[in-house]
């Protein structure tokens, strides 16, 4: 499985995402699922992907494809955010239906992938959008600053409770990462490598990356510090209320009178 997280805050975007393809009981695979697009002081793109991996692979090479042929439109000549998008989500349902036809008789079968487009083209502003399987999309606005592929619940709470106020580049990228080690804790399809990315709006190049295994630094000190002060907070909560009275007896009725 896959969790893959992208923010917009004032300050530019930040992007999270797990790195796990597979997790059998005697086989883990990783695969990065933050893709760079261009970054060449014109335009950025950053990718994330979920769902099928050929999928992926295929509309990765197709776009990197048109922009070297020329072909239009693509990613290098596309003038507005909604239109990259747009190539992207075309590029998806087209690599799906080749490998529906072509393993359409496999029972399961499940080509679907969604992808989080985040970047900047110079002279507008930065911003994400979430590309359904379908190939439609919806950008991020500012109440709704964020979204999500794969995983999604274990680390929305993280988000929507840390999130309704404006927020650095910097705690937007730890809101990220602690919304990850919740999926992590969760969920075992979800796994590292950790890719962390943070785009400073109007800079237009590759951003500040970061790559986190499992026996990081950072990663364990971060998860560990997020313990302790969550166990502190449920310390410092206020007792329970006094009961004013005692419970109600409460009468059960038997379905099979």
């Amino acid at each position: 499985m896959t969790y893959c997280i992208a923010m917009t805050v004032d300050e530019g975007l930040v992007f999270v995402s797990d790195s796990r393809t597979n997790a059998g009981v005697d086989q883990l695979g990783t695969y990065s699922k933050m893709h760079q697009l261009l970054c060449n002081g014109e335009r950025t793109f950053i990718l994330l992907s979920s769902g099928n991996l050929g999928t992926t692979q295929g509309v990765l090479s197709n776009l990197d494809r048109d922009i070297k042929s020329g072909m239009l439109p693509n990613l290098a000549t596309v003038p507005t955010l909604e239109e990259a998008a747009e190539c992207i989500g075309i590029a998806s349902t087209t690599e799906q239906q080749k490998h529906h036809q072509a393993r359409k008789d496999l029972d399961g079968f499940k080509p679907g992938a969604s992808f989080i487009l985040g970047g900047q083209i110079r002279g507008s502003a930065p911003g994400i959008f979430l590309i359904y399987p379908e190939g439609n999309f919806v950008r991020a606005t500012q109440t709704a600053p964020y979204h999500q592929i794969g995983e999604a619940k274990y680390g929305k709470p993280i988000l929507e409770r840390s999130l309704g106020e404006p927020v650095s580049l910097d705690t937007a990228a730890r809101i990220g990462l602690i919304s990850m080690d919740s999926t992590l804790h969760s969920n075992a399809t979800v796994g590292p490598p950790i890719e962390l990315l943070m785009y400073h709006t109007d800079s237009l190049g590759a951003g500040v990356h970061h790559t986190f295994n499992q026996d990081d630094p950072y990663w364990s000190e971060m998860r560990r510090t997020w313990t302790d002060n969550m166990r502190a907070a449920f310390a410092r909560l206020p007792p329970l209320p006094e009961a004013d009275q005692p419970s109600a007896t409460v009468t059960r009725i038997d379905p099979n009178r």
